[in-house]
């Protein structure tokens, strides 16, 4: 499976937001990576629709969005219509999460599904099949430049082992804290998509930090 970068825009510049959406798109990445935050499920809020369907306007790659909000299948509709590719929701805050994945894939959108950092891999056991992509958070979910948690390697590792008990086809994605010095070690526990914010767009060439990671991964 390819080794996919995502880009969080929640780190880029929302001053120049068209021109963070040109490099993006003049880069190496594969997707942006999108976090709608509501204040609620955790305590910060981001953007929601109208930004998404600004950002999709010029966007000439996929858009994951990630969606750290309660009740989100309630909004599942308005995503899509927005401009969403992938829509990932929690699993702690979906009561009825095999609903949830089947209304986002009847509305043409990949549906993926996001452990917080507490939350065990055996929980996706009767689920696994219906999912396109599990986000593990290796950060608390709410604010960007936060300290990759460590046991996160350990969790990638069970997850993997799911996916392949259950033979599967399931991309793994990691979210929080993803850098040139933890990268190769999560590809090789079995990640996928990385989800990088800080280190990408706090660097002094973005571009070049994608390419570099890129490198990395296919080295």
């Amino acid at each position: 499976m390819e080794k996919i970068i995502a880009p969080s825009l929640l780190s880029c510049d929302f001053a120049n937001l068209q021109s963070e959406i040109e490099m993006i798109n003049n880069s190496e990445a594969d997707w942006f990576h999108l976090d709608v935050m509501d204040g609620v499920f955790v305590p910060n809020i981001t953007f929601g629709m109208p930004v998404i369907q600004y950002i999709k306007k010029y966007a000439k790659k996929p858009l994951d969005v990630h969606l750290m909000i309660v009740q989100p299948e309630r909004y599942i509709s308005e995503f899509k219509r927005a401009g969403a590719d992938l829509l990932t929701v929690h699993y702690e805050a979906c009561t009825h999460l095999h609903r949830t994945i089947q209304a986002i894939k009847a509305e043409g959108m990949k549906a993926g599904v996001v452990l917080n950092p507490h939350t065990p891999v055996s929980v996706l056991e009767d689920s696994i099949n219906d999912v396109d992509l599990v986000l593990i958070m290796s950060v608390n979910p709410g604010f960007g430049g936060q300290s990759f948690i460590e046991n996160t390697y350990k969790k990638v590792e069970q997850l993997k082992r799911l996916i392949q008990h259950h033979q599967a086809q399931v991309i793994i994605e990691v979210d929080g804290g993803v850098s040139d010095k933890n990268i190769v070690k999560l590809a090789e526990s079995g990640v996928n998509a990385f989800v990088a914010g800080n280190f990408i767009f706090k660097s002094e060439n973005p571009a070049q930090t994608i390419s570099h990671l890129k490198q990395l991964l296919n080295s």
